[in-house]
């Protein structure tokens, strides 16, 4: 049975950090994609970051900098470190995993975790 079971979201100040893994099991989690993607306030989907299997990540320029996507082959674990929070960071973050570099694809196929809840406020 595959499980993505994300953890370490809260509510911080802007300007703070926080850092969300992605425990994962029943696939070859060294051979994966892993994204990163979120649901924010407005409940719109946005992707994050995402790491190949060689450790090549990417992200979306208005993450560029201050995100940092990272992975454990051996725990079988992903991460997500965030710095420099903005309000506009806000939502619910979800980890995915796939075959090639879609995020898109990998979503609306699922499986997916419970997510991990970030808010950024004052």
């Amino acid at each position: 049975e595959v499980q993505l079971v994300e953890s370490g979201g809260g509510l911080v100040q802007p300007g703070e950090s926080l850092r969300l893994s992605c425990a994962t099991s029943g696939f070859a989690f060294s051979t994966v994609w892993m994204h990163w993607v979120r649901l924010n306030s407005r409940k719109d989907l946005e992707w994050v970051a995402r790491i190949s299997a060689s450790d090549t990540t990417y992200y979306p320029s208005s993450m560029k900098g201050r995100f940092t996507i990272s992975r454990d082959n051996a725990k079988s674990t992903v991460y997500l470190q965030m710095n420099a929070l903005k309000v506009e960071d806000t939502g619910v973050y979800h980890c995915l995993y796939s075959d090639g570099d879609n995020w898109y694809q990998a979503w609306r196929s699922g499986p997916r975790g419970q997510g991990a809840q970030v808010t950024v406020s004052s």
